[in-house]
């Protein structure tokens, strides 16, 4: 598996991850409050910076940040593969962290030339387009759709809750994970924002080399188009979401040519578009 926070360079030193906090537990049928502790996410705001001119502001979970960056990157259309970026660096910012990406001068003159007129955006939804004519739709880059087995989703799903560490620990953030084509867990990253979770993942993959073919990504959030596209922007052909997807995400998986299933559950799986490249049959 990919490990996280690979090396020094992909998370901010000073920047945790969890907070213990005191807390008071009342039982509804009780009159007393028993102290306790209990794990919170941290939610910094994180602004990614291209040749010095601020871009975005995204409340996210300090980890993984190197991979944010390449995958955040690679969602929003800046860049187009990991090449283009040639480092990143994370520094800290007045209330949060700023991560400066230094893109190939090439693709920075065309980022500076098509930057959008906002200063930020919230991650979720499409904030900052003005007409619907510009609602996100990534390019096709999938090839010969994979065919999946159900028992590989199975196994995924059920390995994905161990993975997990910090969702055990707080309760409160969502994963993307990268599954092989047997169902084992290549790559997990975790964030408070679905969105910035699977842009990690992305980031994670570009820099490995992985080959969109070898496997298929599994969500523990629901499936809004936003993560459709995300998905194939990176060439994904695949996708699994424990939760519900929505009808645009749907029309967009069918447009992509990828199988979409949700609604994941440890007995039952719901198959949205593409069934024909998912196997019933239990593996041999």
């Amino acid at each position: 598996m990919l490990p996280n926070n690979t090396g020094p360079e992909n998370r901010n030193a000073s920047a945790e991850t969890a907070r213990r906090v005191p807390t008071l537990v009342v039982a509804y049928d009780e009159a007393v409050a028993r102290p306790d502790e209990r794990d919170l996410a941290v939610e910094m705001p994180v602004n990614l910076v291209y040749g010095n001119v601020p871009y975005a502001v995204m409340m996210t979970t300090p980890a993984d940040l190197v991979d944010f960056a390449y995958g955040f990157s690679l969602t929003e259309g800046i860049i187009a593969t990991a090449e283009e970026i040639r480092g990143v660096t994370i520094e800290d910012g007045e209330g949060g962290l700023r991560l400066l990406v230094d893109l190939a001068p090439g693709r920075l003159r065309e980022h500076l030339a098509r930057k959008r007129a906002i200063s930020g955006r919230t991650g979720c939804g499409v904030c900052g387009i003005d007409d619907l004519g510009a609602l996100p739709m990534a390019e096709t880059k999938v090839g010969a759709p994979v065919v999946v087995g159900i028992a590989a989703v199975e196994r995924a799903l059920t390995a994905l809750g161990d993975t997990q560490v910090l969702n055990r620990r707080t309760r409160a953030v969502h994963a993307a994970a990268w599954a092989d084509l047997d169902g084992n867990l290549v790559a997990v990253r975790e964030d408070v924002g679905r969105h910035n979770g699977l842009d990690k993942l992305i980031g994670a993959l570009m820099r490995e080399g992985v080959d969109p073919a070898t496997g298929f990504v599994v969500i523990t959030s629901r499936c809004s188009f936003e993560m459709v596209e995300k998905a194939a922007s990176l060439g994904a052909s695949f996708v699994v979401a424990i939760s519900a997807p929505t009808s645009l995400a749907i029309d967009r998986a069918r447009r992509h040519g990828m199988t979409l299933c949700a609604i994941a559950r440890s007995d039952t799986l719901t198959v949205f578009t593409g069934r024909e490249r998912l196997i019933l049959a239990p593996s041999p």
